[in-house]
């Protein structure tokens, strides 16, 4: 008997069981998507004639073409791309300001500051919309696309700090002794060799804080009531009415909004796995 029939007895029916399962799991995510897909390319007669479960017997595109102009959706495209942009790269700066100080620079109460950092994420939004309300009225920001920007900087940047810090606290203290004794500052210990040796972490919460961002609905929807600074999650919203709702349009604006965090994602696919990869490693 050959050695590849000899292992392949020995392993058993396990790693098959363990492939059927992951193939099902596959295709139970893979299913809404590709259901939300053939939906957005039927017309409301062929859908009304043989419903969401069918294939298209005709590709149509007038849901898209519709839901663009109704919404002004390439505006809502834009305030998206634009604050899930700046959320992330503010709240990944920002994160690796504050996890410099905790973890490399060990200052007093650290656990304490991290717990306060941590508490930041667990608050649900409800609780702090209304505070975010009132404040963003106090300060002229309402209905501004700034005060979302800052919200989320600071949302996002509290579980970056508490990330990144983790990461820094074993950061090698005999790196950091050579670059002291060749004289480099805390400046450029940070830009020089704490930033890329920390890249990949960098690059899995940029990638994260965007799509984080894009995702976000309730703040929003509170704090840009209005036409021109809605973003992507809340122009979906507009597409249901009180008493009825147009499928097709729906499934529409939403292969609209998952486009763009999909090719975001795609494009920093390799970051991220690289990053997972050596946090796994370590």
């Amino acid at each position: 008997m050959s050695v590849p029939a000899v292992r392949a007895k020995r392993r058993g029916p396990v790693p098959y069981i363990v492939l059927v399962g992951f193939a099902a799991i596959a295709v139970l995510m893979v299913g809404p998507f590709v259901l939300v897909a053939m939906n957005s390319v039927k017309s409301k007669t062929d859908f009304a004639a043989h419903g969401g479960l069918s294939l298209p017997s005709s590709v149509d595109f007038g849901s898209f073409r519709t839901f663009w102009s109704t919404v002004g959706f390439g505006n809502a495209l834009t305030n998206s791309v634009l604050i899930s942009g700046s959320v992330a790269v503010l709240a990944v700066v920002v994160s690796v300001f504050n996890a410099y100080a905790i973890g490399i620079g060990r200052v007093k109460g650290r656990l304490w500051i991290l717990g306060i950092f941590l508490l930041g994420n667990l608050l649900p939004q409800e609780a702090l919309v209304y505070p975010l309300y009132d404040l963003a009225k106090r300060v002229g920001l309402y209905d501004d696309i700034l005060s979302v920007i800052i919200v989320f900087t600071v949302i996002q940047a509290a579980f970056g700090t508490y990330l990144l810090s983790s990461v820094l606290s074993t950061f090698p203290t005999e790196v950091l002794e050579a670059a002291r004794l060749d004289g480099a500052g805390l400046w450029r210990i940070l830009w020089r060799i704490v930033v890329p040796i920390c890249r990949p972490t960098i690059g899995v919460m940029l990638t994260l804080f965007f799509i984080w961002t894009w995702n976000e609905f309730f703040i929003p929807m509170v704090l840009l009531p209005s036409s021109e600074n809605q973003t992507v999650s809340v122009s979906i919203a507009t597409t249901q009415g009180q008493h009825m709702v147009d499928i097709t349009m729906q499934a529409a604006s939403s292969m609209l909004a998952i486009i763009p965090a999909v090719v975001f994602f795609l494009l920093f696919q390799r970051t991220l796995t690289r990053g997972v990869a050596v946090g796994a490693v370590k």
